[in-house]
């Protein structure tokens, strides 16, 4: 799976941001023609988009635009003009206000004649899917499931706060009056979907840019359930996002280690046992597996391990 721990939004109309976020360690960037673009730029922004995307350089980044979801007269011409122009130099298509699978299928058809038409290889650009309502939350299994193409599921906040009438002006923050985690099932029900299907699951924004230790909080508590990155709005973030989302360099060397032993000690030398003890820590299968998870993110992130396992002496 491709990093996303951060990923960056980017005005598709506005050059010096897309020129500036190609400097930003951020291991994602999505230039947007939806929200961050006024009506009347759109149709310029595209073609800036396919500008940048063919000439600047994204090394190490995940390149996505998204496009304007499918209720506008926008959609079509978006999808086709970005990917015509710019298909070769890019990661994925994100597709807004997701609310059934066969938004995702008509997206995936489109992209399989574009791809056909232009002789690019069919089926590598991906789709990203965002829920922001309640009918996309109530069909989120169905949209996981609609296209190979579908490589992450994102939480769409502040529409999706408004389209069930939450009481509160500050997207990401817990509403007033409510004294548990507002957001804790809508953010399960999405992880859920995405780890049933082999799928990234990603937070939305938090508006308050300047803010950085309430996104951190905020963050913090998505990192926590299991989710894989969180969207960062203003460079700020890109730092607090890529260490939240990342292992600490403690866990991802436990986990290292957990691996090298089970190795060992399921291995003839080690005795083929099922269970060992790796200090006062007894591992198994189990262990394995949620070693692999870290040591896995660990590596997505560029760490590298300061401990060796050493094989014990009989």
């Amino acid at each position: 799976m491709r990093p996303r721990r951060s990923c960056l939004a980017v005005p598709g109309s506005n050059p010096r941001f897309l020129e500036k976020a190609q400097g930003l360690p951020a291991d994602q960037v999505f230039l947007d023609l939806e929200d961050a673009c006024a009506p009347l730029a759109k149709p310029e922004a595209r073609h800036t988009i396919v500008k940048f995307l063919n000439e600047g350089d994204w090394t190490g980044k995940t390149r996505v635009v998204r496009v304007n979801d499918w209720t506008t007269e926008w959609t079509y011409r978006d999808v086709v003009t970005v990917v015509e122009g710019a298909g070769q130099n890019l990661d994925c298509i994100m597709l807004p206000k997701v609310q059934t699978a066969q938004q995702i299928v008509a997206l995936d058809l489109l992209l399989t004649q574009i791809e056909k038409t232009m002789g690019f290889e069919v089926g590598k650009i991906g789709i990203e899917a965002q829920i922001e309502n309640a009918q996309g939350l109530n069909n989120v299994n169905e949209i996981a499931t609609a296209s190979q193409r579908v490589e992450t599921i994102i939480f769409g906040p502040a529409d999706f706060m408004a389209s069930i009438n939450m009481k509160s002006l500050v997207v990401g923050e817990q509403p007033p009056g409510y004294p548990a985690d507002a957001y804790h099932y809508i953010l399960m029900k999405i992880l859920m979907a995405a780890r049933a299907n082999d799928l990234q699951a990603i937070d939305g924004p938090y508006l308050q840019i300047r803010n950085v230790e309430g996104y951190r909080e905020v963050a913090g508590r998505a990192a926590a359930l299991g989710f894989d990155g969180k969207w960062v709005l203003h460079p700020g973030q890109v730092e607090a996002s890529n260490e939240i989302f990342s292992p600490s360099q403690e866990d991802f060397d436990h986990a290292e280690l957990i691996l090298d032993a089970y190795d060992y000690y399921t291995s003839e030398a080690g005795g083929k046992k099922g269970s060992a003890m790796l200090g006062d820590e007894m591992i198994d299968e189990a262990s394995r597996k949620m070693a692999l998870v870290i040591s896995g993110k660990g590596r997505a992130a560029g760490m590298t391990r300061t401990s060796k396992f050493e094989i014990p002496e009989n």
